[in-house]
């Protein structure tokens, strides 16, 4: 599995032109010594008695409303609820998933077979018992996957986090024996990938000694490590750059389990991927593709590849579309187009499995699923997929060695439905229903545009009961965005349905430049200089809703987590007017230090480098840490984070409160101590987790 960097969110604006003029003056003046960077400092005791107050403080008052309690156990009936349906993954011809309920917190990994699978009661047995390991190890286990030897994946690399970090430790795990291999494969915890090349050979990117990671906190180095060699007997095989995001091997392999291609890719940015295809001789031969790319798989002898940006004609290729879909040989560099989305179209999501290339599409947001199967000669064929129309569907698993994938389909009001899909003949069949976790019979789901700043048609999702007045009075949340051309589709989300919806309240999702519902040109149109985009977006859209009379800024609401913390923070700071309440969870804010701060800098790509005078000129516009002004009403937020976030680091919340402390402007805060950045480790910690947000969105937004 590839090492993720995953955010959330966007912001709101009025006229940008406005905003350019405004001077980076109150609360935080950038160009003195920040009086809060020592909330920077993690674990430090003065650090952590600050977070002990904050959580005593914003506990008594949310933790003590009477709606908490209830919140909390019904939030945890839906986490815990023992008819949820399993996570499916593909594990040597069987079906591999985690499983968390109350007894399980931390979860055991299981497997069972496909027919079984399809049971209403699969018969399920249990690989790793993670709550088990904790207790004996004295640790906090978290799972993040595994990473198996094909065909049989009876060899497998288990990654496991210690409090939820982006950093784990990995150990080879026998499915078999069902135990970590005895002197078998072990490295001890950070930011790092691996690949199995065979049952003795490794290749790793990862922390190798001084000057080995980037300014990210990622590897540049990858080397091959046999069984039983140490650390300093590794092979170096690639070297990137000090200045990259990161480095990281990919074998690509055949139907069988054979070895197709072995790669190594060099993220020089976020979004930019070099490709190398490793020679036996250990030469590293570029790969004639462009820098925007996003690798999918392998598929009779072709890698399976989505192009971000135009490509002009060259030999072998026609020009090619930002968002095409094609098979590239490396052998002859031929192209072959598979799918060219429309002006209206993305493509969301690319499963490989033995013969066949699954494509998730959204079209105006709406999903749809087609297969492609190569022909012989040249060309592709298109099914698609008989499955509910106007709904959003995700391929959630698909099998490399066969044509078994799994699909889900959902919606705003209508629970998950999991379909077995045969690629090869394109039937699907559905084997597993959620049930409503919610009374939806009340509720309807629309789907509306705004007009942005520049005159851009934005659209958006409003959830609202049927009998909702226009007269402004119905409480409402809005989420969106807005980054790292990533799609917000319309799902279906329990725990919003029965702690908000029930109560009468309405849920917009807003669909903002940034993200990814129109392609990359839709990303591209948010980024660096031109992030005001979103931020104008988000703001037409709350205006809408308060011109159609579907509430007011006395009850409307935001929540927007990571990148979605840039979103709501410079929301309140540049429209304080518009809302009442803001949850910002896990954010991003001093935007003049982020490239400092944990994973920062491998989101230079996105916002602009703070370092360079022009781009931190643009950027101090959307650092709301710099932008709060004394003279100014904010709403109340609430700030929430986790201390083992290495991801986004906890000092940027911290620092916001802080300074709105000092302005004497109301705030809450509230910082979970493991978690890492999802804040989701356990059903617990994420009941109560969701039961603080919607106890402070009912006191703002429905008292």
């Amino acid at each position: 599995m590839r090492l993720l960097l995953s955010l959330v969110a966007a912001a709101l604006l009025g006229a940008s032109s406005v905003i350019s003029q405004t001077p980076v003056l109150p609360g935080i003046d950038p160009a003195t010594p920040d009086p809060f960077a020592w909330l920077e400092d993690i674990h430090s005791a003065r650090s952590m008695a600050w977070v002990a107050a904050e959580n005593a403080r914003t506990a008594s008052r949310l933790e003590a409303d009477p709606r908490y309690e209830t919140f909390r156990r019904q939030a945890l009936a839906i986490f815990t609820a023992p008819d949820r349906i399993p996570a499916p993954g593909f594990l040597g011809g069987r079906i591999d998933n985690l499983w968390q309920d109350q007894t399980h917190v931390k979860g055991v990994w299981r497997v069972t077979g496909v027919e079984s699978f399809r049971d209403a009661d699969p018969a399920w047995e249990t690989l790793l018992d993670l709550d088990a390991l904790s207790k004996a190890e004295g640790r906090n286990w978290i799972f993040k996957g595994a990473d198996c030897l094909p065909r049989q994946d009876r060899l497998c690399l288990v990654r496991l986090s210690d409090g939820g970090g982006d950093a784990v430790e990995i150990r080879e795990f026998d499915t078999v024996a069902k135990a970590f291999a005895p002197n078998g494969f072990r490295f001890a915890a950070g930011k790092q990938d691996v690949e199995w090349l065979d049952a003795d050979t490794l290749l790793v990117a990862r922390d190798w000694g001084a000057g080995t990671l980037t300014a990210s906190g990622y590897p540049f180095v990858v080397k091959r490590v046999g069984r039983g060699q140490s650390l300093d007997q590794a092979r170096e095989v690639y070297r990137g750059e000090a200045s990259d995001v990161r480095a990281f091997p990919r074998v690509l392999r055949n139907a069988d389990g054979s070895i197709g291609r072995v790669l190594v890719g060099r993220n020089i940015g976020f979004f930019e991927t070099s490709l190398f295809e490793l020679a036996s001789t250990g030469e590293a031969r570029a790969l004639d593709l462009p820098k925007k790319i996003d690798l999918h798989g392998y598929l009779a002898g072709r890698l399976i590849v989505s192009v971000n940006e135009d490509w002009p004609a060259g030999p072998g290729r026609p020009a090619l579309k930002a968002g095409v879909l094609v098979a590239y040989d490396p052998r002859s560099g031929s192209v072959a187009p598979i799918a060219q989305p429309t002006a209206t179209q993305t493509i969301d999501a690319v499963e490989v499995t033995r013969g066949r290339v699954l494509v998730s599409l959204l079209d105006n947001v709406s999903g749809a699923v087609d297969v492609y199967a190569p022909v012989e000669g040249g060309g592709w064929t298109s099914t698609r997929l008989a499955l509910p129309a106007g709904s959003a569907l995700s391929l959630r698993a698909a099998d490399h060695a066969s044509d078994r994938a799994y699909v889900a389909s959902e919606s705003f009001l209508t629970p998950t439905t999991l379909w077995e899909v045969d690629a090869a003949s394109g039937k699907v069949s559905p084997i597993k229903q959620m049930a409503p976790r919610f009374d939806a019979s009340g509720d309807v789901a629309e789907q509306h545009f705004a007009v942005s700043a520049d005159g851009t048609r934005i659209p958006y999702f409003l959830v609202r009961p049927k009998a909702m007045k226009p007269d402004g009075s119905t409480p409402t949340l809005m989420f969106g965005y807005g980054g790292f051309q990533i799609s917000e589709t319309p799902s279906y989300k329990p725990e919003l349905g029965k702690l908000w919806l029930e109560r009468g309240g309405a849920y917009v999702l807003a669909n903002i430049r940034g993200g990814g519902e129109f392609g990359p040109a839709w990303h591209e149109a948010a980024l660096r200089e031109h992030r005001q985009h979103a931020f104008d977006d988000f703001a037409a859209i709350a205006r809408d809703l308060i011109a159609t009379g579907v509430t007011s800024p006395r009850r409307l609401g935001i929540y927007g987590r990571s990148n979605g913390g840039v979103l709501t923070s410079v929301s309140i700071t540049q429209h304080p007017e518009l809302f009442n309440a803001a949850v910002i969870e896990s954010p991003l804010i001093d935007m003049l230090r982020y490239s400092h701060l944990s994973a920062g800098a491998s989101w230079i790509a996105e916002y602009g480098d703070p370092d360079v005078p022009t781009d931190r000129a643009f950027i101090a516009r959307y650092s709301a840490y710099t932008q709060l002004k004394p003279w100014v009403k904010y709403p109340e937020p609430y700030i929430t984070t986790n201390t083992e976030d290495d991801r986004v680091h906890p000092g940027h919340p911290r620092k916001f409160a802080a300074e709105l402390k000092a302005l004497g402007d109301p705030y809450l805060y509230y910082e979970n101590t493991f978690g890492g950045h999802a804040n989701d480790a356990d059903p617990e910690l994420n009941a109560r987790r969701w039961a603080r947000h919607y106890v402070y969105l009912a006191q703002k937004l429905m008292d």
